[in-house]
């Protein structure tokens, strides 16, 4: 499968001048982020590709829904791809006023409330991508799925850094990483 970080965002364009938490829940793609989805898709089109699997963070619905509309595919959302919960963008958007944003996805599969009260640890995260692993890899079409998440869930999938709107190449049938690097050494 092929995952995608999100396009850069408001609280990315921000963090990455101050790098201190500039206080915007659920945040919107910035115009660079959305020409990183419109790159994305435009790479993405020679990959065979069925259907995109999306975490419920604004930012990453944005994303899905450019590279959905350029390559004609359908999206999931799936909360178990959202960011690790650490900072004001990773709070979410509650479930009903998605639902009202995207009218054409089923958001029927998330509390309200659908992200954590409490920052989540290291492990906790690398439990939930431990998770997703072996839900894709139970599937015969792993493969033709392109998962538009974040920074967090990919190194914790992957054990490697992504910026936005980049993308790499995931197989849930092999071990995930053997120790995830969340710091730089």
């Amino acid at each position: 499968m092929i995952l995608l970080r999100h396009g850069q965002s408001a609280f990315n364009a921000a963090f990455t001048a101050t790098r201190t938490d500039p206080g915007i829940p659920d945040p919107g793609l910035t115009e660079l982020g959305r020409e990183q989805a419109r790159a994305a898709a435009e790479a993405l089109k020679g990959e065979r590709l069925a259907r995109i699997i999306a975490s419920p963070y604004t930012r990453a619905l944005e994303t899905a829904a450019i590279v959905a509309a350029a390559l004609e595919l359908p999206v999931v959302v799936n909360p178990l791809v959202r960011e690790r919960c650490a900072f004001s963008c990773d709070i979410g958007t509650p479930a009903s006023e998605l639902a009202r944003r995207w009218p054409d996805l089923d958001f029927a599969q998330l509390d309200e409330i659908w992200w954590p009260a409490m920052e989540e640890s290291e492990a906790e995260i690398e439990a939930r991508a431990a998770l997703f692993r072996a839900e894709m890899a139970a599937l015969p079409d792993w493969s033709d799925t392109l998962v538009v998440s974040h920074w967090g869930f990919i190194l914790a999938m992957t054990g490697e850094r992504t910026t936005n709107g980049q993308w790499l190449r995931c197989d849930p049938t092999r071990p995930g990483p053997a120790r995830v690097p969340w710091l730089i050494a």
